[in-house]
């Protein structure tokens, strides 16, 4: 790599270094020493700080879907005014321990009007109150919900994709192999730096390990809420690009839906989420991949200050346009 022996600092455009400059001086106590409470109310707290400001959308509603075991997850449907509209399923990220609908408001208003489709987003159950796999059980009991249900709220369930951001994304490529097995046919898998390996040893986890918004610390820090032990980062439902399944061989990919992945350069998942690409295509699957130079991890929640951010977005509208076209 051509940048292996620079400060990877120096890979930041100026005004990520900006940002991330206020952002350090703003930050009383980092997130890894806080309670899972407290840091998800300030993570609720800044989530708009940065953030596009949330544009009109004709229908918002929520309600609840029941999962498995009888809980009512919590969804917002985000819609334009339209009969039997394409529909995506979105989940937040926020390493399984923190974030909302509320904190993804904004972004899931946004790709509604680019790609103009209905989103349905999903607060599935966070840890540490409820560990692995429920958040994983409850994204994929919603997505069954709607291909059985959906036609009820005027969206056509003859096109439906999955997506989601960072954690969000681990969950959403997994729906996409879970669906394939189910024989429910998506039409695209939304990626924006999905997590995909159990074990975070690529090169990218060691050179952006500090200073970039997603730090090691953090990472420790979410997946001991969320994992029961240290079998679970070895399962393919929490690590699609590694983990195994019951008969010990990792997911096979062939025939999962479409994918377009939205990675950031200075992020420590940016390896892993190449990898996936790579295993994607490997499998046959069409694979667009898009890397945004200069960022950080949640960039795409930055959009005031960075013009990558509103550029992922109009890609990943397009990219959504694309797959719902009859």
């Amino acid at each position: 790599m051509p940048h292996q022996h620079r400060n990877p600092l120096a890979l930041l455009t100026p005004t990520m270094h900006k940002v991330l400059e206020r952002m350090h001086r703003a930050q009383k106590i980092p997130m890894h020493a806080m309670t899972p409470q407290q840091a998800r109310s300030a993570y609720a707290g800044a989530a708009d700080v940065l953030d596009i400001a949330p544009q009109a959308t004709e229908r918002v509603e929520s309600f609840s879907v029941a999962a498995r075991d009888g809980f009512d997850i919590p969804v917002r449907l985000y819609a334009p005014t339209g009969m039997q509209l394409p529909v995506l399923v979105y989940f937040h990220g926020g390493g399984f321990t923190i974030g909302s609908i509320a904190t993804h408001d904004a972004l899931c208003r946004r790709l509604s009007h680019l790609a103009g489709c209905a989103v349905l987003s999903v607060d599935y159950r966070l840890a540490p109150e409820y560990k692995f796999p429920t958040a994983q059980e409850d994204a994929w009991d919603v997505l069954q919900w709607l291909a059985q249900s959906g036609s009820g709220y005027s969206l056509d369930t003859g096109r439906i994709a999955v997506g989601g951001d960072s954690a969000g994304g681990t969950l959403a490529a997994v729906c996409a192999i879970q669906a394939r097995d189910a024989g429910l046919q998506l039409a695209l898998q939304l990626l924006f730096y999905p997590g995909t390996a159990g074990h975070q040893d690529t090169p990218s986890h060691r050179r952006f390990a500090k200073g970039f918004v997603l730090e090691e610390p953090h990472i420790t820090y979410f997946f001991e809420q969320y994992i029961r032990g240290a079998a679970d980062r070895d399962d393919w439902r929490f690590a699609p690009l590694d983990g195994l399944r019951t008969d010990g061989q990792v997911a096979d990919l062939a025939g999962v839906a479409p994918a377009w992945l939205g990675l950031a350069e200075c992020d420590p998942l940016v390896d892993e989420g190449i990898a996936y690409a790579d295993r994607l295509r490997m499998a046959g699957v069409a694979v667009d991949l898009e890397i945004y130079k200069g960022v950080v991890h949640e960039f795409i929640k930055m959009g005031r200050a960075l013009p990558q951010a509103a550029q992922a977005h109009a890609d990943a509208g397009r990219a959504l346009k694309a797959a719902f076209a009859p």
